[in-house]
């Protein structure tokens, strides 16, 4: 499987006697019996949960449109067929599998600074430090969004007033947003370290130009992270009201010149 190549010459030596090197260490098969798993790990990663990021922020998006927009995306989804097996096998599954496993990935595994003194290898150590973080945030984040408190996908018109009053906590509205950076430099460093060790992106050139695509996108997840966030807590949509009716979701926003959020805030 291509991957990063050493140069001609031998690298030289850190000054406490280890050699130093270069590049991205592929998945390599026969290095003991973890290779599997590691490749599970690292295609996890991508997909399904990538897509599932991916797919929770654009979500998460609708709060700008105000409470009756987010209420009526969350109950599409789990209006969709199946969603309790699509959740469990594609979402809480593999996010349970990506994060342990890579705990003990990060637990077993030995800082390699000192091996790979380059600014990509410091990379790699903010990884698995974001990669530790995002994780506790998401397990926090599920548990208290679908499984304490009211239950949203038997009140979906309640999912605004649930965000924005456990956001209205300074201390957790500081952790989300810490979390957004976190979760979205974890996913684009991912998405590049993915295409590195699985050959996608042979030589360096391709990486660094790759890199900047990451680095791009990144950047752009976390800006409509943040925005969704400021959705919540900003003057617009204040005092959200505890559940919206069903009735209310599944019919227009605009109707016959009636608008619930605009009427609530003349």
């Amino acid at each position: 499987m291509a991957t990063a190549q050493p140069p001609a010459a031998h690298p030289p030596a850190h000054p406490s006697g280890h050699q130093v090197r270069r590049g991205v260490q592929p998945l390599r098969a026969g290095e003991g019996t973890s290779f599997i798993w590691r490749k599970l790990h690292s295609l996890s990663g991508i997909v399904p949960i990538g897509a599932f990021l991916l797919e929770h922020i654009l979500s998460n998006f609708e709060a700008l449109k105000g409470w009756t927009a987010y209420g009526e995306q969350v109950r599409f989804l789990n209006s969709l067929p199946l969603v309790r097996v699509l959740e469990w096998t594609f979402i809480f599954i593999p996010i349970l599998y990506h994060g342990v496993y890579g705990v003990y990935i990060w637990l077993r595994g030995q800082s390699n600074v000192v091996y790979y003194p380059w600014a990509g290898n410091w990379l790699y150590v903010t990884q698995r430090w974001t990669g530790v973080f995002s994780f506790i945030y998401i397990v926090q984040h599920v548990l208290r969004q679908r499984f304490l408190g009211i239950s949203l996908p038997d009140n979906p018109g309640a999912a605004f007033h649930k965000v924005q009053v456990e956001l209205s906590n300074p201390l957790l509205l500081a952790f989300y947003v810490i979390a957004m950076l976190a979760v979205c430099w974890h996913f684009a460093y991912g998405v590049w370290l993915f295409a590195a060790k699985w050959g996608i992106t042979p030589g360096e050139t391709a990486r660094r130009r790759f890199g900047w695509v990451c680095i791009a996108g990144g950047i752009l997840l976390a800006a409509l992270g943040l925005a969704s966030i400021w959705a919540f807590v900003g003057p617009k949509y204040q005092n959200a009201p505890e559940n919206v009716p069903v009735s209310t979701l599944t019919t227009p926003a605009h109707h016959g010149g009636f608008d619930l959020q605009s009427r609530a805030f003349s």
